[in-house]
């Protein structure tokens, strides 16, 4: 699928579509003779945009990298300013309602999004926040990288937390198989080296791939549950790290004497080749979106170990709903579940008493191919956002 260039990247960007050329193109968002702007499409942290199109006399279009569930949370906080009960600082089980969102869901005050906990009334900062993502309510659409059979509830109609605005399905934004290489920054491991490894093991499904992804530090009472708990299970493993994760003693040297059935690497890692590889049957994971569709489009099944932001909200929607995941863990930076607790559910993964997750996440990927496939339903929804903005285009100023 081709993904054009706004999107391509989940960039925190602006972009415009010129109506001489039209494509997309990085600007500094001038409006000039020899170039008319027709539509102004931007990331949901660019909320600051909406204003901008409204001057220039054009729709500004939302891109979100995150779940529509995700945003429609996200932009409920925003818009109703929920607060915990008695405004207690101390109680953070204080559970918040979405009414408005289906299902009706419901998260304790701690899984809710930073961006949201510390608003402070009155600050500048903390009302710039809030107006960003209230600017994204004045949009003409939003344009999500998701795909239609797992997020179809929060697709069906127009979502009152989303400003009642038409949501387009235009994802998995996965990268090809011949992409797995650097997937978001140099790795500290070949794609080709890590794949010879994983060769090594003749069942399919049996390693745990394991990453938090690139922006939370595992604390180390949680990196010692995990290694711990790798131990007690002998699970064969590939461990991502990264640079500053501090591992119990001895935890490495261990494992290497114990056959090489697990592999750690200490910096970025080819994570689309791992979960690509027949080898890898589970991915525990921090539910970060990307790391979710990559799996999707892998059909590797989850294990999900959600720490902060929209994390939780994922979790909830691979748990719950798309049944292509199993709990870890609820209690995110602040509290580390106990090793025997991360033992069990490993223990459940790799001896196959979870096989309708397996099968779920399998049909899952069929899912996410057929969506962007030629035809497809986000295939076809991009395809129409290219149609109006083309039209867009060929219509005279007035």
């Amino acid at each position: 699928m081709q993904v054009p260039c706004w999107a391509a990247e989940g960039s925190r960007r602006a972009v415009v579509v010129d109506k001489k050329k039209m494509k997309c193109c990085s600007t500094t968002l001038s409006h000039t003779k020899e170039s008319t702007v027709v539509a102004v499409l931007s990331d949901f942290f660019c909320g600051w945009t909406q204003p901008l199109a409204a001057e220039l006399g054009v729709p500004r279009i939302v891109f979100s990298p995150s779940a529509v569930y995700g945003i429609a949370v996200l932009h409920s906080l925003f818009c109703r300013m929920p607060r915990r009960e008695d405004e207690d600082e101390d109680d953070d089980e204080s559970l918040i309602p979405f009414p408005e969102i289906p299902g009706a869901p419901v998260y304790p005050w701690r899984q809710l999004s930073l961006l949201h906990r510390t608003l402070k009334d009155g600050v500048e900062f903390s009302e710039g926040v809030k107006r960003n993502f209230l600017w994204n309510l004045e949009s003409s659409a939003f344009v999500s990288n998701t795909f239609r059979r797992l997020e179809e509830r929060y697709l069906r109609a127009p979502l009152a937390d989303l400003g009642f605005s038409r949501v387009l399905a235009v994802g998995p934004l996965a990268p090809d198989a011949d992409a797995a290489g650097n997937r978001g920054g140099e790795t500290a491991v070949a794609a080709g080296d890590l794949c010879a490894w994983l060769d090594r093991f003749a069942e399919d499904g049996s390693v745990v791939y394991i990453s938090f992804g690139s922006m939370a530090i595992l604390h180390p009472p949680h990196a010692a549950a995990l290694a711990t708990a790798l131990e007690r299970t002998m699970a064969p493993f590939v461990w991502a790290a990264g640079p500053t994760v501090m591992l119990p003693e001895g935890f490495e040297e261990r494992v290497a004497a114990a056959g090489g059935r697990g592999h750690v690497i200490h910096g970025w890692a080819p994570q689309v080749a791992a979960l690509r590889h027949r080898a890898v049957g589970w991915f525990v994971t921090h539910c970060g979106w990307n790391s979710v569709l990559e799996a999707c489009a892998a059909g590797v099944a989850m294990l999900a170990w959600p720490m902060t932001a929209d994390q939780f909200v994922n979790a909830r929607l691979l748990v719950d709903e798309a049944g292509a995941a199993v709990p870890v863990s609820w209690g995110g930076l602040s509290a580390a579940p106990a090793a025997d607790e991360v033992a069990r559910v490993l223990d459940a993964a790799v001896g196959r008493k979870l096989g309708d997750v397996v099968e779920r996440a399998k049909e899952l990927a069929e899912e996410a191919a057929a969506a962007v496939s030629d035809g497809g339903a986000s295939w076809s929804e991009l395809e129409m956002l290219v149609r109006e903005l083309r039209q867009l285009g060929c219509e005279p100023k007035e």
